[in-house]
């Protein structure tokens, strides 16, 4: 493939084509931009389909910038959405924003990636200076947003600062004079305002790409954090390696084209394989994206042991009953707890509850239920990939 078509490899949308040419033609390093908010502490499969991208733009020469919204955090996109995003505090911001950047080398070059934070000019903003870019935006304009449109003709609230949310991303393209900005489809009216403030002070103006959005693990909503539908970059192997495996066969070959950037010729021969066998390798490939070459086969080693053979997993961590309990008896929510390898408490409890827990292959429904101190190893499952052992 040549440049334009590894660029518009999956690409929904490429606004600004003409004049992407004529800069590639010209020899002209690119940079292109890339923001992210630091909603949560992770990113998602979801973020990779554009990571990917970025990546793409690298290995032919030209360089990322990654925008972490940090000030755009505090409004909260409205892409998307049907109802105002909950506000995060600063310090919650800022522990986000942190992991944001090792997280996103996993998939780009730093060495040709450019990491800022738009709070570097917001907050030196004054408010006159606010009013004159809320000058640059029309009400009847902002309406033309499909999100806004329906909230607004169902009287859903839409807050004044998301109004602004728009013309703060797009201010962002302005500060940093990109010639490309990455996003995916709900962003498409973010980026292009990007366009029109460019063009307005007399910058060229960049090329808008947009790509789809992944299917979650759900089979029906996008991924998203807000949904819990999504993979994260720092899941461990074994839960990556699972939630893959949990997709549904029909999204599986979306997930090689746009996180694999596997070909049309390529998966057509894919599908050539049973749907299992595929997905065992697609989870296979993407473990060892993330965690590195060799995880993803022996996850896959002890998947088949828990899923094929009935056997328990070889590497399951091993706890000491005085890691866990001060007596000789605690209860079984506070024991799976007391483990770390739940997300919380509150998770642990849902689980026993849901009847996904067992004890010694005896199904536990009682988050209260009084376990008593072992006289010989027991091992507890939770769920389809939480496994442990208690020593005595």
């Amino acid at each position: 493939m040549n440049a334009i078509e590894i660029i518009k490899q999956n690409a929904d949308q490429l606004y600004g084509e003409e004049s992407l040419v004529e800069r590639l033609t010209a020899g002209k390093c690119l940079n292109v931009k890339l923001g992210v908010d630091p909603t949560r502490p992770d990113l998602t499969f979801g973020h990779m389909v554009v990571f990917n991208k970025l990546r793409q733009f690298q290995d032919l020469g030209h360089r990322a910038t990654l925008i972490i919204g940090d000030f755009t955090t505090r409004i909260g996109d409205p892409s998307g959405r049907s109802s105002t995003r909950p506000v995060l505090s600063e310090e919650e911001i800022k522990a986000n924003a942190e992991t944001y950047v090792e997280q996103a080398y996993r998939i780009l070059d730093p060495e040709k990636t450019t990491v800022r934070y738009n709070s570097e000019w917001f907050d030196k903003m004054s408010f006159d200076d606010c009013l004159r870019l809320a000058r640059k935006m029309t009400v009847a304009r902002m309406l033309e947003r499909d999100d806004f449109s329906k909230r607004y003709q169902s009287n859903t609230p839409i807050s004044i600062i998301e109004f602004l949310y728009p013309l703060v991303q797009g201010y962002d393209s302005l500060m940093i004079e990109s010639d490309v900005e990455l996003g995916g489809t709900d962003q498409t009216f973010n980026c292009l305002v990007g366009r029109q403030l460019q063009k307005e002070a007399g910058q060229p103006e960049q090329a808008v790409l947009t790509l789809p959005l992944l299917v979650g693990t759900d089979g029906v909503r996008k991924m998203s954090k807000s949904y819990d539908n999504f993979i994260a970059f720092n899941d461990s192997p074994r839960d990556l390696f699972g939630k893959v495996m949990s997709i549904s066969d029909e999204i599986m070959w979306d997930y090689y084209r746009l996180l694999l950037l596997k070909t049309e010729d390529s998966v057509r021969e894919l599908k050539k394989l049973h749907p299992m066998d595929g997905k065992k390798q697609l989870a296979v490939a993407l473990t060892d994206r993330i965690h590195g070459e060799g995880t993803g086969q022996h996850e896959r080693e002890q998947f088949e042991k828990v899923f094929s053979q009935n056997q328990l997993p070889d590497d399951m961590p091993a706890l000491s009953w005085a890691q866990l309990a001060d007596g000789d008896e605690q209860t079984l929510v506070n024991l799976l707890a007391g483990s770390q390898l739940f997300a919380s408490k509150k998770e642990a409890r849902r689980l026993i509850e849901q009847g996904s827990v067992k004890v010694d292959d005896v199904r536990m429904q009682e988050p209260m239920a009084t376990i008593a101190r072992p006289d010989s190893a027991r091992i507890i499952q939770a769920g389809k990939r939480i496994f442990f052992r208690i020593d005595p």
